[in-house]
């Protein structure tokens, strides 16, 4: 379960997903959906109280509820983007059925589905019901509105709290659709492996007890957040300062050099914007503009801690509250030219997301002056959006040392660099993730 193109699923059902958060088989998509719209519609049950709150505050906008409803209009009434191959229905057909649906999934980790044929993953299981809204004009406009996601945090709050309750663990088992089942455990030993240029299995590569139940992991979110053994991830060159190591067990997607101030994030060819990703610091801001830019994802399967990439002393700590479904107006269905909307918007926005998206942003002070201040941004994507910072102001750390994690996600993230600052020997794109801690450059 790679970023790799999956040759066994036909042409006409591939869909590619940078970061692996969804299958390449959009079957499993339409399984998930019309799975979940089933067992909602024969399991009634009483909203959430926080999904109350969202309908009360949709219904008592005049701006908000109109929105909404041209968002689920907006989508095209055709067989591509309201039925499976079968012709059944896998669309979320209005806002209020978006709340049942929410309802159902707030109080579920996320599984594998299996469609009869092979056994996929749907990583995002909110953002699978958003696949088609959220790209069009008026879902632009609805996810990058203050009010809805203020909400919006509300409830992904509200599924963190169950995925860190032992009732999570239930998906930790050996079925066929379980993290540790016949299709899972296999696809989390070859994330691993692949980066690490190892052949162990998942209780070699992280701390578990693979015979105690769910691998002893007391929760989702345990599991999600789990440690390696540190012996087959170590820290690169940890004496040689001029040795930077990479943060996140990630796929590399972007060198970026002499990065502009503000630019134009959201259109095509999407360059980067230094001083909103840094949400227009006044202390460091400014250093950043003309420097450089390292962006990678992270996929569903991978470890996802942070870890410093230099020896230093943490400056600052900054958590921005962003957005949570935004798509760029240029991934939208364009109805003037039939196009189509982008069906990864989410993951072919990454410049976008870096200045929008919910993030922390660590800015720290490397004992090697040719570095001098550098940041590490987390970015949510999605639910992924739940960035925990384990280290304070005035810290001292070490290269390798954590820095703090993801729970349930944070798909893609950044370490920014000064002007001035040469940097050389970065990783060559590939099929797998370039492991984490391990060299990622060097400062000249």
């Amino acid at each position: 379960m790679t970023d790799a193109i999956d040759k066994s699923v036909p042409d006409e059902h591939r869909i590619h997903s940078v970061g692996a958060w969804k299958s390449q088989d959009k079957r499993h998509h339409h399984k998930f959906l019309n799975d979940t719209v089933e067992y909602v519609e024969q399991n009634p049950k009483p909203l959430h109280p926080v999904l109350k709150e969202f309908k009360e505050l949709v219904e008592g906008s005049t701006r908000l509820s109109m929105l909404f409803q041209l968002m689920f209009e907006q989508v095209p009434n055709n067989k591509e983007y309201l039925k499976d191959p079968a012709g059944q229905d896998s669309q979320v057909r209005d806002f209020d059925h978006l709340l049942k649906l929410m309802n159902h999934v707030i109080s579920h980790a996320p599984r594998w589905t299996d469609p009869g044929h092979k056994v996929g993953l749907v990583g995002v299981p909110v953002q699978a019901l958003l696949d088609w809204p959220m790209g069009t004009s008026a879902g632009f406009c609805v996810f990058q509105d203050p009010l809805v996601n203020e909400q919006l945090k509300k409830i992904l709050n509200v599924w963190g709290e169950y995925l860190s309750s032992p009732a999570s663990a239930e998906v930790l088992g050996s079925g066929k659709t379980d993290w540790f089942g016949p299709t899972g455990l296999p696809a989390l030993e070859e994330v691993a492996n692949k980066a690490g240029g190892t052949n162990l299995k998942f209780h070699e590569l992280f701390q578990c007890d693979p015979k105690a139940e769910h691998h002893g992991f007391k929760s989702w979110d345990d599991f999600f957040t789990r440690h390696f053994h540190w012996e087959h991830r170590p820290v690169a060159s940890p004496k040689d300062d001029s040795v930077i190591a990479n943060s996140c067990e990630s796929k590399m997607y972007k060198v970026a050099q002499d990065v502009h101030a503000r630019d134009k994030f959201w259109v095509k060819g999407q360059p980067y914007s230094v001083l909103d990703i840094l949400n227009f610091d006044k202390d460091y801001g400014d250093q950043f503009v003309g420097g450089t830019i390292y962006q990678a994802f992270l996929s569903a399967l991978s470890y996802h801690r942070w870890h410093s990439p230099v020896s230093g002393t943490i400056k600052k700590v900054v958590l921005v509250d962003g957005t949570y479904y935004s798509e760029p107006l240029f991934v939208d269905f364009d109805t003037n030219k039939n196009e189509p909307a982008d069906k990864n918007g989410e993951t072919t926005s990454q410049e976008y997301l870096s200045a929008t998206a919910t993030r922390s942003i660590i800015f720290i002070e490397a004992d090697n002056p040719k570095i001098g201040i550098m940041a590490f941004v987390g970015i949510g994507m999605t639910e992924v959006s739940t960035c925990d910072t384990t280290v304070k102001e005035g810290q001292h750390v070490e290269k390798g040392e954590e820095l703090g994690m993801f729970h349930f996600g944070g798909s893609t993230h950044c370490q920014l660099f000064r002007k001035g600052v040469k940097l050389s020997d970065f990783p060559e794109k590939s099929d797998h993730n370039v492991p984490v801690r391990s060299k990622l450059c060097v400062v000249e």
